[in-house]
């Protein structure tokens, strides 16, 4: 295979996980622009959306359509559960708290996760053919095009969600001004809630979709959700054209090193790039530069 090839079977890996790292990233982003939080129960909606597939395929026998659906809503009525119960009595106290909050709540979910589905290994079947096919001497799996596939599907949705609807309209209005926003009728903890069920909804997207390339373990959300929120800052925080672009940047580049240079430091090539893009530009790829208000 000659470096070209080897290139471009890089360049094809590094787009599906990066697809992965774009959804975490929104995830993310979605909270974030609501509430102004770093919500770190994102990385365990990641291994929840894998394992509620696990247990609609497997265990209750369902096709793989329905179980994705159902994956998917369970998730996100985890993040409804997660602030109704614990971000809204909180609401009104220091960022510095809700952030440990999102912390211990983070840590519950894992343990609860390990206690009903254990800590052994499981597998989920590719969302369609097994048989790869050939792009000069690179080999593609179609479960990689699924991933890329169904992000981009994501992405336009929301995308269309944010500007074409009115509740989108109102989640828009909330992320610039709450005060402002429900001096004008608009329900604040509702869209908060809606933010939380919308990010626990991508973050399982996320998770059923990687977990036939990977494992599926107790904490297979945790590194995914490293590089999802790496992805979200090096996009600039809370963009969301900026977390696509920062997922895609941070999986070409991870897949690049590992290929090119040595497997044995992917993740720190990940990390590096990000700390090198910050030091260059702190507010990430997309986001502007800070302003001083005069």
């Amino acid at each position: 295979m000659t470096l070209v090839d080897q290139t471009i079977q890089f360049l094809i890996s590094g787009l599906t996980t990066g697809a992965v790292y774009s959804l975490i990233a929104l995830g993310f982003c979605l909270i974030h622009n609501a509430t102004g939080l770093m919500n770190f129960t994102q990385v365990d909606f990641v291994t929840l959306g894998g394992m509620m597939m696990y247990t609609f395929l497997n265990q209750v026998g369902l096709p793989m359509a329905p179980a994705i659906l159902l994956s998917v809503a369970s998730v996100a009525l985890v993040g409804v559960a997660l602030e109704r119960l614990a971000i809204r009595p909180a609401r009104g106290r220091s960022i510095i708290l809700l952030i440990f909050i999102t912390i211990g709540a983070s840590h519950l979910i894992r343990g609860l996760i390990k206690v009903i589905w254990g800590k052994s290994s499981m597998a989920l079947p590719p969302l369609g053919s097994e048989r790869p096919f050939r792009i000069l001497e690179a080999t593609i799996m179609p479960q990689s095009l699924w991933i890329m596939g169904i992000t981009l599907g994501a992405v336009a949705l929301l995308h269309l969600f944010f500007t074409r609807t009115l509740y989108g309209k109102a989640m828009r209005a909330v992320a610039v001004d709450p005060r402002a926003a429900a001096l004008m009728g608009i329900d604040v903890s509702r869209v908060v809630m809606v933010s939380f069920a919308l990010a626990g909804g991508v973050g399982a997207l996320a998770g059923l979709l990687i977990v036939p390339i990977s494992t599926l373990t107790y904490d297979v959300g945790v590194m995914l959700g490293l590089k999802g929120f790496a992805a979200a800052v090096l996009g600039g925080y809370g963009h969301f054209f900026g977390a696509v672009v920062g997922g895609l940047v941070l999986g070409v580049v991870e897949a690049l090193g590992a290929g090119l240079v040595s497997s044995t430091y992917k993740d720190v090539i990940a990390f590096v790039i990000l700390l090198l893009v910050l030091f260059a530009r702190p507010s990430g790829l997309m986001g502007a530069g800070e302003t001083t208000r005069v």
